[in-house]
């Protein structure tokens, strides 16, 4: 498999796309060709070794260091050459094609250090990682081959997805579909060190990006739909040894979190109406925690001025079905604060108490500024942008519902339940961006109008177990949406309409400008202020993946993942747009 891999680097397929190949936009677009000619500036790239000291600058950085840019996760790029006014003249410098054995959902988001380009492969059925030199024409300096082991695919929610590495100290960090936390050399691809996080066997997947956080990597797990204990870890990055484990789900000795019982009331309604009921129930289960759920999906948001680490953790297990879970099932779907030097647990805020609707707290947490206080910002599948005080977890404001909301915590019957949002969301596990300057919250949300169906299952070893079933309604329309909202009031600045559902992330720049993409293969480029599209370009598949702004020797481009996205059945594909200003004589 090494001798396969170092043959594919050879082989791989790299596209120059001339900087005439279209001329978008306002509000048009062209499709990408394979004409030769007007790549970057030719001539090796010095492979740069990511310090902390990088990392903890990353904010003002010209690369794009890691998946949320910064650690605020903000992914605001602070570059500025391409802007409102000369976007219209964007072209596709070069495509980037992986040529994975199969296709699948390809959600990477490219991390840019130097010219150097790390990209990560859906699982198909391996795991590929490869660096690109943008200086010479995106030639491939490396490709890392991961074989996922086989019994990982029928126990992988949502997808064989890989959202992206780590980077730091010389080394490149993966989370793969078996479970496992990879260490690569950054100059050759070359393995130094594999350990595994949880077993897939029972479930334990990783698809997000880690992080890494001094001499930590960072990592959490997926899998709360096999009825999985949830934890978020951080490893040794020098020779993967575990230094703290925080379990999403609290041990009765930990704290007795899971065991609580309480009459708990959301938006006006109690969800937990007989009390002596549920007080039984909950020494009846008293070992529910075991099995559990609350899967940490996405990349953390890390304050280095405290220290702390700001995790959103997702569904309890079984999913829809409360009956074999008694409590509010703390801490899932909730936002969590933890120490980053211990795992020490801070504080929690639970988006939704004993949740039988699979509305996840899934998007990564966002730290910003928000009328002079430092805030943590997600974006529920609930609908709503929550906004929390980062020192004590008190909700500061929950906005305006960017989607549709109807019959939300109803209960799920046998004969089923129309409700919406549905299960995808709201907000998915797609990135929000956040302009510090504005204060805006860039949402990319969903409509898919579900019936929610119970029925009683037990829990069995490396099988779904979601105690229900959510339906799409047949004859009732899907889309999405692109929306601004001002974090200081919690009011919809502006809203477009996209013609499907939303799925893959949005990223803002200092240039006035908000990017992402649609199923349907269009990538677009909002006015930050007013919402107006100022380009587009039509890339052929699925563009479900979050893009990265970044520039070389002065030069600033946007890359992002075409490559469609199993959930929603968009259109697979597996290449790697990187746009441009048209290049200078051509």
């Amino acid at each position: 498999m090494r001798h396969w891999a170092r043959w594919y680097a050879a082989a791989a397929v790299v596209t120059l796309v001339a900087a005439t190949a279209c001329s978008p936009g306002g509000g048009g677009g062209g499709g990408g060709g394979g004409m030769a000619g007007g790549g970057m500036k030719m001539g090796p790239s010095p492979n740069t070794m990511v310090t902390g000291d990088m990392l903890q600058k990353a904010a003002s950085s010209g690369d794009w260091l890691m998946y949320g840019h910064n650690y605020w996760n903000n992914r605001f790029s602070p570059l500025s050459a391409i802007n409102a006014s000369n976007v219209k003249n964007l072209v596709p410098r070069m495509v980037l094609q992986t040529g994975t054995e199969k296709l699948g959902s390809f959600e990477t988001t490219p991390v840019v250090v130097n010219g150097i380009m790390y990209v990560t492969t859906p699982v198909t059925p391996t795991n590929d990682v490869m660096a690109y030199d943008l200086r010479q024409g995106g030639k491939m300096l490396w490709r890392y081959t991961h074989k996922t082991g086989q019994n990982s695919f029928g126990v992988a929610c949502c997808g064989p997805n890989n959202r992206g590495v780590a980077v730091a100290n010389g080394a490149l960090f993966l989370g793969t579909l078996d479970g496992q936390l990879i260490a690569l050399d950054q100059q050759t691809g070359k393995e130094k060190w594999a350990t595994q996080v949880g077993d897939p066997a029972f479930g334990y997947t990783e698809t997000m990006a880690p992080l890494v956080i001094g001499d930590k990597v960072i990592i959490g797990t997926s899998g709360a739909e096999y009825g999985i204990r949830g934890f978020v870890k951080a490893y040794n990055a020098a020779n993967g040894q575990l230094a703290w484990t925080w379990y999403t789900l609290p041990a009765p000795e930990e704290g007795g979190w899971w065991g609580k019982w309480s009459k708990t009331t959301w938006e006006g309604e109690d969800l937990h109406r007989d009390i002596a009921t549920e007080k039984a129930d909950s020494a009846k289960h008293k070992d529910a925690w075991k099995t559990g759920g609350g899967s940490m999906w996405m990349t953390p948001a890390y304050d280095a001025d405290t220290k702390t680490l700001f995790v959103a953790i997702g569904n309890p297990s079984p999913d829809l079905d409360g009956s074999i879970r008694p409590g509010d099932n703390l801490w899932t779907e909730s936002v969590a604060a933890i120490d980053a030097t211990n795992g020490k647990f801070k504080w929690g805020y639970q988006e939704v108490p004993h949740d039988v609707w699979d509305l996840d707290a899934v998007s990564p947490p966002v730290i910003a500024m928000v009328g002079g206080t430092k805030a943590v910002v997600e974006a529920g599948k609930t609908g709503w942008v929550y906004v929390l005080d980062a020192g004590t977890g008190k909700l500061i404001r929950k906005s305006e519902a960017f989607v549709p909301q109807e019959n939300m915590f109803a209960q799920p019957t046998a004969k089923g339940v129309r409700m919406l949002p549905g299960a995808n969301g709201g907000e998915e596990w797609s990135p929000i961006a956040v302009h510090p300057d504005l204060a805006y919250a860039y949402t990319v949300g969903l409509h898919q109008p579900m019936n929610y169906i119970t029925h009683y299952a037990p829990y069995e070893k490396a099988r779904l177990w979601l105690g229900s079933a959510f339906v799409a309604i047949a004859g009732e329309g899907q889309w999405g949406n692109v929306t601004a909202i001002d974090l200081a009031t919690g009011k919809k600045v502006w809203q477009v309409k996209t013609e499907q559902p939303m799925m893959g992330g949005a990223t803002a720049t200092a240039g006035g400008l908000v990017f992402t993409g649609e199923g349907n293969g269009w990538f677009k480029a909002y006015d930050a202020k007013t919402g107006k599209v100022l380009w587009q370009f039509q890339c052929g598949a699925g563009v479900n993946a979050a893009p990265s702004v970044f520039s070389v020797d002065g030069e600033q481009f946007v890359a992002v993942a075409a490559g469609g996205n199993f959930q929603l059945k968009f259109p697979l594909g597996d290449a790697v747009f990187v746009f441009g200003m048209p290049k200078a004589g051509s």
